[in-house]
């Protein structure tokens, strides 16, 4: 459970970064090393691809000291979930982390 939710919060931090910048995978990795995320090329690179393939990311190969390498930034569709995402991982982490905001689930409707 705990590699699920490390999974999205490297998918929105990707997103992030992908927004302000090309990125690309070993980079990708060692920015996360600083977050301390312990992830490898294994990890990385599906990401990559799966954010690739759902229209968030689009790549560009460029010739880098004589290889080629793979940069990603986000597509529209990416800037807009960005947008949408950030309010909910505020509240989250104001509810969470600051515990601000409420400290129980309401009950369902029908047993106010």
């Amino acid at each position: 459970m705990l590699r699920e939710f490390l999974l999205g919060f490297m998918k929105i931090h990707i997103l992030h970064h992908a927004v302000h910048d090309a990125v690309y995978g070993s980079a990708l990795i060692e920015e996360l090393k600083r977050h301390g995320y312990d992830i490898g090329p294994g990890t990385i690179y599906p990401i990559l691809h799966g954010m690739e393939r759902a229209g968030y990311l689009v790549r560009d190969d460029r010739l880098v000291a004589g290889k080629i390498r793979k940069y990603y930034t986000a597509t529209p569709a990416g800037v807009m979930l960005l947008e949408e995402v950030r309010p909910k991982v505020a509240e989250l982490v104001s509810e969470v982390v600051v515990e601000n905001g409420p400290a129980h689930i309401a009950p369902p409707d029908n047993q106010l």
